[in-house]
Order: C-alpha cells, then sequence, then structure tokens
C-alpha cells in the first residue's frame, strides 16, 4: 500500500512546486510594470508665434553734425577817431537792410563838412574870375594888345581854377561820406549774433562792432563718412534734431568737394527753414544736432520686436519645430518701423517665431503654443 502511493504524492509536490514559482514569478513583473509607466513630457512655456511679413520701411542715413550760420557779416566802423554816441541794437535783435545799428558823433564832421562847401564856393569864384580874365584875352588875341604868352597865362589859370572846383566838391564829397559813416547801417536783413560796440567808445576804421547772421538763415553741417557720400544729392531731405527733442525738415543745398583725411568724413550742408535762425527758434548757431537723411523706401522682411532677444551681445529669434521645440538662431536686425524690426538673413516667409515668451526661452525648450489674442482683436 505504501508503495501504491509513492508516486500520487510525488505529483501533487511537484504541481504546488510550480504554481508557487509562477505566482512568484508573476507577481515582481506585474510590480515592476506598474512602475515602469513613461512620464508625459511637460511644455517649459506657453507663447505666441507668429510668421515674418513684408513692410516697405523708409531708407534713413544717421549724422550727426553742428548748426551754423548760412553766412555771417561783420558791421565794423568806418569813421576814424570819432566817439560813439548812440547803439540802438543788441543781440537777437532782428534787423533790415539799412537799419541804423549805431551812430557816432557828427560834431567834428560838420565843421570839416562847411569848410568843404566854403571851399568850393570860393574855388567856383576864383574860376568865374579866371573865365573872364581869359575870355577877355581871347577876344583881344588877333589886336596885338596882349601877347600870346599872356594870353596862354590867362587861359592856364581858367582851367588851374576849374581844377580847383573840382578837387574842392572831392573834398565836400569826403566830408559828405565821413557824416554818412557816422551812421553805422546794416548791410543786409538778418539776426544780431555779436555785439562788442559801447557807448562812448572812439573806434578806429575796421573795428567789428556788430555781426550779424544773414537772413536768419541757419545751416546743418552734417558729416557723412566717403562710402555714404554715393547716396546724397542736392535737394535730399533731412529731419534734423535740437537738443530740446524739436525736429524740422531741410534739404541738402551741397556737399563738400574735398574730404577730411583724418576722420574721412565730408561736411554735407542742409539748409534749414527760414525761422530756424529767429530769436525763439530751437536752434542755434553753434548748437550739436542729430539728423537722418530721407533716401526713399524698399521691401524688407520684419518680425515684432518682441521675438527678438537679445542675449550676450547678438540678437536672436527662437523658431518653433514640428514637435514644438524651438531652436534659437542668430540673425542681424535691421530698420525699425514702429514695433516691427528688419531682419537680414536667417528666415524665410514661412519660418514660425515665437513672439511672447521669446525672452525666457532656451535652445531646444518644449513649448505650449496659444493663438495672440491681443493681435487677433
Amino acid at each position: 500500500m505504501k508503495t501504491k502511493l509513492k508516486p500520487v504524492a510525488y505529483i501533487l509536490a511537484a504541481a504546488f512546486a510550480v504554481a508557487a514559482a509562477g505566482i512568484a514569478a508573476y507577481a515582481p513583473a506585474t510590480q515592476a510594470a506598474d512602475e515602469k509607466k513613461p512620464d508625459v513630457p511637460k511644455a517649459a512655456l506657453t507663447v505666441t508665434t507668429t510668421k515674418p511679413s513684408s513692410a516697405s520701411l523708409p531708407i534713413k542715413l544717421a549724422a550727426n553734425g553742428n548748426v551754423a550760420a548760412w553766412q555771417e557779416a561783420s558791421v565794423s566802423s568806418e569813421s576814424n577817431g570819432l566817439r560813439l554816441t548812440e547803439v540802438r541794437v543788441n543781440v537777437g535783435d532782428v534787423v533790415k537792410a539799412g537799419d541804423v545799428l549805431a551812430v557816432f558823433s557828427a560834431e567834428t564832421v560838420n565843421a570839416d563838412l562847411a569848410q568843404a562847401q566854403a571851399a568850393v564856393h570860393e574855388a567856383e569864384a576864383n574860376a568865374a574870375d579866371a573865365a573872364a580874365n581869359a575870355a577877355r584875352a581871347r577876344t583881344l588875341q588877333n589886336s596885338g594888345a596882349l601877347s600870346a604868352q599872356q594870353i596862354s597865362q590867362y587861359n592856364t589859370a581858367e582851367q588851374t581854377a576849374n581844377a580847383r572846383i573840382a578837387s574842392a566838391k572831392a573834398a565836400l564829397a569826403s566830408q559828405q561820406l565821413r557824416l554818412k559813416y557816422t551812421k553805422v547801417v546794416a548791410p543786409d536783413s538778418g539776426v544780431i549774433s555779436a555785439r562788442s560796440a559801447t557807448v562812448g567808445a572812439v573806434s578806429n576804421p575796421g573795428t567789428e562792432l556788430f555781426r550779424m547772421i544773414r537772413q536768419g538763415r541757419l545751416e546743418w553741417r552734417a558729416e557723412v563718412v566717403a562710402a555714404d557720400l554715393r547716396n546724397l544729392k542736392p535737394g535730399v531731405s533731412a529731419i534734423v534734431k535740437a537738443a530740446n527733442g524739436s525736429e524740422v525738415t531741410g534739404k541738402v543745398r551741397m556737399i563738400a568737394p574735398t574730404v577730411d583725411p583724418q576722420t574721412r568724413s565730408a561736411l554735407v550742408y542742409v539748409d534749414l527753414p527760414q525761422n530756424a535762425g529767429s530769436k525763439d527758434a530751437p536752434f542755434k548757431a553753434g548748437m550739436f544736432a542729430s539728423g537722418q537723411f530721407e533716401l526713399g523706401a524698399s521691401s524688407a522682411m520684419t518680425v515684432p520686436q518682441q521675438a527678438i532677444v537679445v542675449r550676450d551681445g547678438f540678437s536672436f529669434v527662437f523658431r518653433l519645430n514640428a514637435d514644438k521645440h524651438v531652436s534659437q538662431i542668430k540673425v542681424q536686425p535691421g530698420r525699425r518701423l514702429g514695433d516691427r524690426i528688419e531682419v537680414l538673413g536667417g528666415l524665410n516667409a514661412e519660418t514660425q517665431v515665437v513672439v511672447r515668451g521669446a525672452g525666457f526661452l532656451n535652445d531646444g525648450d518644449l513649448v505650449s503654443v496659444v493663438a495672440d489674442t491681443l493681435a487677433a482683436k
């Protein structure tokens, strides 16, 4: 009986062993499978995107320079040894051609003028007497009462008397000029820019009394490098900005024929509006000013200003790839129009670039894209 039960016992024991091994093997495998479920990647940032757009941007050439008078006039004294008695204008006054600016004492000149007039009258009287004597001598020329020598002397005396009249009249004209020069007048219309005239001073001929800006005209002398001169020509418009922020539009009058060998730049003379030199105008002679020459317009590819990220001195944009990851692309910014910036190369019209949130991204980041509701409005 014992011999018959042994095979059955062995079979049952083997079955239990296999089942236990199977349970032990299944339980760890199920637990490991549950622990190895993959994590879903999370987006680093929610962003908006756009495509570059084409726009017509103005072509401008920036330059700096000084504001100067178009032309200056030096008003000097032409009187010798006269005392200045009156100064009628001051710095900043607007004058017209022929206006009296200052007056010198005329007492001495009036006395000399009276003396010259008396000399003219005396010469005329002597000339009349000499003319009468010469006429009588010529009537007696054929009678033999007077010698030829005497008749010649009377004719010479007549001519000498006439010459003395001319000399006396020239002296009278000189004194009249001296009287005229006692009044200093403006040679042209303009603005008085400097005054050295002082009441009571005795000036020598040629002493500058006033300096004026002719016609009140100012010009902007812009310094432009030689390479950019080919883009400029007379008549080109320029927007000039004063120190207080005021802007005026001028026209290029001429370009200097020479280039400074030290700076390799040339002066471009820009005429400013006529009222730019008035007393209350924002521009003053000697002022530094910046400006831009308007050279037309050209087509350009632009992106919003927010899409440009500046890092380590370079400009970048972030391109959105098909897998929702971004790639950092180095670009060269160009002209600016409002809130858009021109991109010179590196992109094409179909490239999706990140706009909002670009400044917080790094190369390879995963992003979530949403519609730009503000742009849609």
